[in-house]
């Protein structure tokens, strides 16, 4: 309990004259006594705050960037109306900076045995699980002059999950997987090397397709045609170490990297292929399998929301016995890291080849588009610096890839905005060419 600033301005507005009249112990009493009672009074009249009843409802989950509302019901039992401030308390980071206070704090009445409800809109601003913390309530008597007051502890959970802002390439990379499952009207054959059918043939057609036997049982030539490969496997490895911690710009490598996933596990979930997912640094942070086609994205989506970089260096040996042991057939491993000379040479590629003998490797990573504009700068003593740091760490960054291309695997190197359109354009290559 505690008094309200009213209260404390109508004590200083009474003593006050008191003090410069006729100062004295019996003039101060004979004004604050009657304020005094008037503030107990006060208090016995408010509605007590420890029996109110709260429960929640609402959203459980959003993207990032997005609104989400978690109602609270406030339930009355007593015989006394509830006029309260209510403070509804969650993290930081799940309001945008300066909007805690609008966002949080509520007026409430609540009659005598009712209910009520308030809404918290919640805006985060960082991906995982955002977790309410204590419901404080105020309550008021009819002067106005003293309070009461409680804290309650009434959990809620939401989790906030990647934006996957790349969905809008979709639609462009199915129209790319439907011409090249040959199901669009274009002049070339879908390829592939998976047998589709036999069709006539058409002036035009490559001869080396002609199906002689068909075309020996028939009257007209008859010629083979393809679709890409079904049913392939796709692991989706996240580096989830210190490396993967760096911002690029206003997101960390992490949140690109899972972008790009998102936008892939999409595209080959329709392609007919199985995607799986394996967060890893030195032990596996999140795994994700046999999931269907429906069910694979959101599965991923929920996995990777309360993903954080951890400050550790990737055990790569543990990385690629824990992929060959997920992936125990032959499948096309997707390794969103960085290409840091340090990390691939000492880690990466002394093992790399244990993954290459079986599956088919692609390495996807984050580069940084400052450096680029570094490496442009010039103009004075300190950009001429700046630009021969940037060639050189653009020199180290190509001498990684190519080492990483004799040894068979793909390389895709592109900027946050890139990367996934990248990532998808290397996967369709790959398919058309037959190597998944």
């Amino acid at each position: 309990m505690a008094p309200t600033g009213r209260a404390a301005l109508l004590a200083a507005l009474g003593t006050l004259p008191v003090g410069i009249w006729e100062p004295s112990w019996t003039g101060i009493l004979a004004v604050n006594a009657p304020l005094a009672l008037a503030c107990a009074c006060d208090y016995a009249l408010a509605a007590p705050v420890r029996r109110l009843g709260l429960a929640r409802s609402g959203d459980t989950s959003a993207r990032l960037g997005e609104t989400a509302e978690v109602t609270l019901t406030v339930t009355n039992p007593s015989k006394r109306p509830l006029r309260a401030h209510l403070r509804d308390a969650w993290p930081p980071s799940s309001w945008l900076p300066g909007s805690e206070v609008a966002a949080s704090r509520h007026r409430l009445t609540v009659p005598a045995g009712e209910r009520r409800r308030v809404t918290t809109r919640l805006r985060p601003t960082r991906r995982g699980d955002r977790q309410a913390d204590r419901v404080t309530i105020r309550s008021y008597g009819p002067l106005g002059l003293f309070t009461r007051q409680a804290g309650h502890k009434v959990p809620w959970t939401v989790r906030v999950l990647p934006p996957f802002t790349s969905r809008k390439h979709l639609p462009s990379k199915l129209a790319r997987l439907r011409e090249l499952d040959g199901r669009t009207s274009v002049l070339t054959r879908g390829e592939g090397t998976e047998f589709d059918s036999l069709r006539e043939y058409i002036p035009g057609d490559d001869t080396r397709s002609i199906d002689w036997r068909a075309t020996a049982r028939q009257s007209a030539v008859a010629v083979r045609t393809w679709r890409p490969e079904r049913d392939r496997h796709i692991l989706l490895v996240l580096d989830t170490g210190r490396t993967s911690a760096g911002r690029v710009g206003d997101i960390p490598r992490l949140d690109a990297s899972m972008d790009a996933a998102l936008l892939l596990a999409a595209l080959a979930s329709r392609a007919g292929d199985r995607v799986d997912l394996m967060a890893y640094d030195r032990r596996v942070r999140a795994l994700v399998q046999g999931r269907s086609a429906g069910d694979v994205l959101p599965s991923l989506v929920n996995a990777m929301a309360p993903l954080e970089p951890e400050l550790v260096e990737t055990d790569a040996r543990g990385l690629t016995a824990t992929a060959l042991r997920t992936a125990s057939r032959r499948a096309l491993i997707v390794l969103l890291t960085s290409l840091d000379a340090a990390p691939i040479e000492e880690g990466l590629l002394p093992v790399l080849s244990r993954l290459t003998q079986r599956h088919t490797v692609l390495l996807a990573s984050v580069s940084d588009p400052h450096i680029a504009r570094m490496a442009n700068s010039r103009g004075t003593t300190n950009a001429v610096y700046e630009a021969a740091a940037a060639a050189q760490a653009q020199s180290d960054r190509h001498r990684t890839a190519e080492q990483l291309r004799r040894h068979g695997v793909t390389v895709v190197d592109a900027t946050p905005e890139n990367l996934a359109p990248a990532l998808a354009d290397a996967y369709l290559a790959l398919k058309a060419a037959g190597r998944l």
